[in-house]
C-alpha cells in the first residue's frame, strides 16, 4: 500500500473526484488537530503510524500549471519515505528536477503528456527504474491529449513500448468516491504486461478491495481517505503485506 500526499499550496489537500480547486485540507485521524493539512505530519503518520515507507505525491500546483513545490518536496524526502513524485513531468529537465528534489520515481501521466516520444526522452534522461507512467482516466476514458488517442489497453502498450517499467491506474472520477478501483481493467493490464509494475488508485475503500485487487495481480494500491478516515488501518497494512509476502509471518 502507498499512501498519498495531494498537495496545494505548501497544503495537503484531500482529493475528491471534483475539479481539484475545490479539495479543502486534509483532516486525518493519523494527526492532532493541530497538525491538520501538515504535509510532513502526515508523512511522518504514514511512516510511523502505518509503517509504510513509500508515498505518491501529487503537486497539484505543477499539475495546474505553476511552480514545482520543491522546497516542500526536499522536506518530504528528509524524512527518509521514497517519494514517488506527479508534478506534471513532460520532459527530462523536469524529471531531473524533481529527482533533485528527493524523488525516488518520478510520474510522467497521460493527462499531462504531449507525446511518447517525451516519455522515451524521460526514460533515457533518468533510467527506467525511475519512472511510472500514470494511465489517468476520467469515468474510464482516458485524459490524454487528440494526438494520444486510443483505448486505455493501447495507451498502456505505447506506454511499455516507450520504456515505462511501472504503470498506475488512475481514474480521477473515482477518487475520494469510494468507488474502488476498476478490477477487470487491472486484470487485462495484468495479462497484456506480466513484467510490468502494476499500481492503481481511486477510492479504494476498504481492506478486503485491496487483498480483492493484489489477487487480480496489483503490486501496489494508492490510498488516501481510507486511512484518514481509519477504514484502513496499520493493522490491515501489515496483513496485506503478510498476504505479499507469507514467509514474513514466520
Amino acid at each position: 500500500m502507498i499512501p498519498v500526499l495531494d498537495l496545494r499550496a505548501g497544503r495537503a489537500v484531500l482529493a475528491r473526484r471534483g475539479p481539484r480547486e475545490t479539495y479543502v485540507a486534509v483532516r486525518s485521524r493519523l494527526v492532532p488537530d493541530g497538525a491538520q493539512g501538515d504535509p510532513l505530519a502526515l508523512a511522518r503518520a504514514y511512516r510511523d503510524v502505518l509503517d509504510c515507507d513509500e508515498w505518491y505525491v501529487a503537486d497539484l500546483d505543477a499539475l495546474a500549471g505553476g511552480a514545482v513545490q520543491r522546497a516542500l518536496l526536499e522536506g518530504l524526502a528528509g524524512l527518509r519515505g521514497r517519494l514517488l513524485v506527479d508534478a506534471a513531468v513532460t520532459t527530462p529537465e523536469r524529471a531531473r528536477e524533481l529527482v533533485a528534489a528527493g524523488a525516488a520515481r518520478v510520474v510522467v501521466g497521460l493527462e499531462t503528456l504531449q507525446s511518447f516520444d517525451a516519455l522515451t526522452a524521460v526514460v533515457r534522461a533518468i533510467g527506467p527504474s525511475g519512472v511510472a507512467f500514470s494511465l489517468d482516466l476520467r469515468d474510464g476514458a482516458p485524459l490524454a491529449e487528440a494526438l494520444l488517442s486510443g483505448a486505455p489497453l493501447e495507451l498502456a502498450h505505447a506506454a511499455v513500448t516507450a520504456g515505462a517499467e511501472a504503470i498506475i491506474v488512475l481514474d480521477l472520477a473515482r477518487v475520494g468516491s469510494r468507488r474502488g478501483v476498476d478490477p477487470v481493467l487491472v486484470a487485462a493490464l495484468r495479462r497484456a504486461h506480466p513484467d510490468v509494475e502494476l499500481l492503481a488508485g481511486g477510492g479504494i475503500a476498504t481492506a478486503h478491495e485491496l487483498e480483492r485487487l493484489a489477487d487480480a495481480g496489483l503490486d501496489g494500491a494508492l490510498v488516501a481517505t481510507a486511512l484518514h478516515d481509519g477504514t484502513i488501518t496499520r493493522h490491515d497494512v501489515a496483513a496485506t503485506r503478510r498476504a505479499d509476502h507469507p514467509s514474513d509471518s514466520r
